[in-house]
């Protein structure tokens, strides 16, 4: 294992002043409505670089890091529900920010005025690129990889370069650390089988929710350790399912923790029995739909056990659990129903939409997608969306708004997709696009809105100056 790089110890005079700077610049953005969840990081360590570490040190029960490809806030969410009806403290960049800078900005946050962190445990949602240095600053006990998709490719390069990332990171855990890894997804199985830390596997056992077939894009469709494609009994999505290579016979590992039973009730959330390795069976409600939250769910049980909470406090942690800022996140408008769906790569939009065509009745759609840094500049992976199950669904779509700075783009995929362009209207300005389809919609009925991350964050500031939205770091 390579030696920890952990930066430790006091704050000291530089990390004060740090602490009293950034707190001062996150109160100050927060007046102007801007958040504050990164810029207040980035000057803090360039004042003190170790900060991060002289304040996390001092944590009890030391650090959870949740990363991978989709379901990093939401699982992170959940999981801090589940700590907190344990009774924990629980530091936590709850806004999402989750490059090293948000990191640290959000532990200064918890802090008071002379720098103690008042907290037992820290929860943090990691960027795949950051876990290497999140690992060699934090005192990690636990780290939790949910899965990998495309995303970003012009950020974070193939998927494969991703992989090991986190593998890398992994390998930096101290001795007693734990992994948390899916099971049903090749690509994060495998780091448990390249790593000397002790895995832990979570997966589904309920292959009423998969197909023998997929039709979606999947990324690995060959085996890690021979290269021949993978024999699947089931596809949950994508290439998550039950696997087996019939060359090398390297399979799926069977999961210590397994979603035995899951009911999934349209949009309104999910049921799930869940097979422990060593305590009792737990059932489980979330509020949260789709069966890629179910999974998130799963993975948020499995921490909460590894952190050593009980049945009772992952039952009502989870039950409570909301939907994080734009993540499936219902906002009452005038007795409108605006359901705010992130979007980001193929294989979320794709369940995204799969999602919404599980709910009952007419949709009514706007599809908002920027190509800023935080979105991906390059927006080509919009052709291995599945927008066809839009099209095959054309009784059921009352309409679609286009929107953000590619709206065009994304009215002309529809359009090959198959959805009848009579239905189809392009309004580039967010905020228009939003009064527009909100004048079409009547009380009683959903307005579903699926961004990209900063047209999600527009999306929420037009909602919030509406007066129907508090700002998303109070969300």
């Amino acid at each position: 294992m390579a030696p920890s790089r952990r930066i430790e110890g006091p704050l000291g005079p530089r990390g004060l002043v740090a602490v009293w700077l950034a707190k001062s610049i996150i109160r100050l953005s927060r007046v102007l409505g801007l958040g504050g969840s990164t810029f207040p990081g980035t000057v803090a360590r360039r004042l003190a670089p170790g900060i991060l570490g002289a304040l996390s040190a001092g944590l009890p029960k030391g650090v959870i890091l949740v990363t991978g490809t989709n379901g990093k806030t939401t699982t992170a969410r959940m999981i801090a529900g589940v700590l907190r009806a344990a009774g924990l403290k629980v530091v936590h960049n709850r806004s999402g920010a989750n490059l090293i800078t948000g990191v640290t900005a959000a532990f200064i946050d918890a802090t008071d005025w002379r720098g103690r962190l008042d907290a037992d445990i820290g929860l943090v949602e990691c960027d795949e690129a950051t876990v290497p240095k999140a690992v060699s600053e934090l005192p990690v006990r636990i780290l939790l990889v949910t899965n990998f998709f495309r995303d970003q490719l012009d950020r974070f390069g193939e998927l494969a370069h991703t992989v090991e990332l986190v593998r890398s990171g992994a390998a930096r855990l101290d001795d007693g650390a734990r992994l948390l890894l899916n099971a049903d997804d090749p690509l994060v199985a495998g780091i448990g089988r390249n790593v000397d830390i002790p895995a832990v596997y979570y997966g589904i056992d309920d292959e009423r929710q998969g197909a023998p077939r997929m039709v979606q894009a999947r990324e690995a469709k060959h085996c890690l350790e021979c290269g021949e494609p993978y024999d699947y009994k089931v596809y949950y999505y994508a290439h998550l399912g039950k696997y087996r290579c019939p060359r090398c016979g390297r399979d799926r590992p069977r999961p210590d923790v397994a979603a035995t039973a899951i009911e999934l009730d349209e949009v309104s959330g999910s049921r799930l029995t869940v097979r422990t390795a060593d305590g009792p069976e737990l059932d489980l409600t979330i509020s949260l739909p789709g069966l890629y939250n179910a999974y998130n769910a799963l993975a948020a049980a499995t921490a909460g056990l590894a952190a050593g909470a009980g049945p009772e406090a992952i039952r009502s942690g989870l039950a409570e659990a909301s939907s994080s800022f734009g993540r499936m996140e219902p906002i009452d408008v005038d007795g409108r129903r605006v359901l705010i769906a992130l979007v980001k790569n193929p294989v979320g939009f794709n369940e995204v939409v799969r999602t919404v065509l599980g709910d009952r009745g007419a949709k009514r759609l706007v599809i908002a997608i920027n190509d800023n840094y935080a979105d991906g500049t390059d927006v080509s992976w919009l052709w291995d969306v599945d927008f066809e199950q839009l099209a095959a669904a054309h009784a059921e779509i009352d309409f679609v708004v286009t929107s953000g700075i590619r709206a065009e783009d994304m009215a002309v995929r529809l359009k090959y997709a198959g959805v009848e362009t009579n239905r189809i209207s392009v309004e580039e300005d967010i905020s228009a696009a939003l009064a527009l389809a909100l004048g079409r919609v009547e009380a009683g009925q959903t307005l579903y809105v699926l961004p990209t991350y900063t047209a999600m964050l527009e999306v929420r500031r037009v909602i919030q100056r509406m007066g129907y939205a508090r700002p998303f770091w109070q969300a």
